[in-house]
């Protein structure tokens, strides 16, 4: 897809130097697809941990008991 983008100037050369990409584009993508893998990372890390008291009959102080052993 062609995109037009008014991005600042240092920003573009901070990722092109960061994803050492061979071009503009090429670093947008690198820069694009890392950061949409870490953004499901983190969902999937916090549907992990959200999973592990699903279905769990625990109180507010229940909870705290085991949180603090």
């Amino acid at each position: 897809m062609k995109v037009t983008a008014l991005i600042p100037d240092e920003l573009v050369e901070e990722v092109k130097h960061l994803t050492q990409g061979k071009n503009i584009t090429d670093s947008l993508i690198i820069a694009l697809n890392e950061w949409v893998e870490s953004q499901k990372t983190k969902k999937q890390e916090l549907s992990n941990f959200i999973g592990v008291w699903k279905n769990k009959d625990l109180d507010k102080q229940e909870l705290r008991k085991k949180a603090w052993k």
